[in-house]
């Protein structure tokens, strides 16, 4: 049946039109007939059609990068790492909320176009049940994880900085790509970390990653920037400020050259700095001002992990356990 002409509406004309990466990836995914769709059909804002078909434009560039080519060859266990892969990248859960609400309001708009057969958008988990914990690494791993860099290598030499500096410090992959070579105070052993909100707390920084860092800066940097590093510490290899997916890609990279089977995140590294502190008895305030929380709530999660080691310290240990 034709499709009736389009009606003159605001939020189709304040809705942008193909470009981008709707240009490489929205033919396969019809993102133009979802712009209609959001626009004509379903009357959304014009702020609402833009977001939503920002965020499809998201999906569909790494979908396609994963070897998904149409959208109706998604599963829902696709889905759900691409919601957690946008976890990984730092995204706040308001922002993924949004993201979770585009890809059903997706799904709705292909099962009706008869373009797929089910909606496997339905199995989603939204961000307000993220209580539990991704997997921590052993010391051992960490290990096997900071000696995987083939430092003969320029390159490999800035991932062992940077995994070297965000094991030492715990700090989240926004902060971590937006340090500044002013932000690493040497002679004091102290990080200046600027987190949400531009709240700026000081995180000391161990010896082995001072040494990590100095020698990037010093040795690789400068070769790297080309009047493009605006000061940033870590640069990729165009010389610009590397993104925080060039980040995860460089820990998740590194992950695999060191044989580790666990999922390795940004967020991985966070969390295993923070019980590696807990379980070598740590202060749990001390770690909250550390990790930047405002809510103390929040850093005794990491106490669950805590308890398990502890439990397996008693059974191994205690003479009547």
């Amino acid at each position: 049946m034709d499709r009736p002409p389009a009606r003159t509406s605001s939020a189709a004309s304040a809705a942008p039109r193909a470009s981008g990466p709707i240009g490489r990836a929205g033919a396969a995914y019809h993102l133009e007939r979802f712009q209609d769709y959001l626009a004509l059909e379903a009357g959304n804002s014009g702020n609402t059609v833009a977001s939503y078909l920002r965020d499809i434009a998201r999906l569909a560039e790494h979908a396609t990068s994963q070897g998904v080519k149409r959208p109706e060859q998604l599963s829902a266990a696709q889905l759900r790492e691409f919601v957690y892969f946008l976890k990984d990248l730092g995204l706040a859960p308001t922002t993924i909320r949004r993201q979770i609400s585009a890809i059903r309001t997706y799904f709705k708009f292909l099962v009706g176009e008869g373009i797929a057969a089910r909606d496997p958008s339905e199995r989603i988990e939204s961000p307000k049940r993220w209580r539990k914990l991704p997997a921590v690494l052993t010391v051992a791993e960490i290990d096997r994880l900071l000696g995987a860099p083939n430092t003969d290598e320029p390159l490999a030499i800035r991932d062992r900085a940077l995994l070297e500096f965000a094991y030492a410090t715990g700090v989240r992959v926004s902060e971590l790509v937006s340090l500044t070579l002013q932000d690493i105070l040497f002679t004091d052993g102290i990080a200046r970390v600027f987190g949400k909100g531009s709240k700026e707390r000081l995180v000391p920084v161990g010896r082995r990653a001072l040494g990590a860092v100095a020698l990037y800066a010093r040795e690789i940097r400068p070769t790297l920037d080309r009047g493009k590093g605006k000061g940033i510490l870590f640069l990729n290899a165009r010389g610009t400020p590397l993104s925080r997916v060039g980040a995860w890609g460089v820990i998740k990279a590194t992950a695999r050259r060191a044989g580790l089977t666990t999922r390795v995140t940004p967020h991985t590294l966070r969390h295993t700095f923070a019980t590696h502190l807990l379980e070598g008895g740590a202060d749990l305030r001390a770690v909250q001002e550390m990790l930047g929380h405002a809510d103390l709530a929040t850093t005794q999660l990491y106490t669950h992990i805590d308890r398990d080691y502890l439990r397996t310290v008693h059974r191994s240990y205690h003479p009547r356990a």
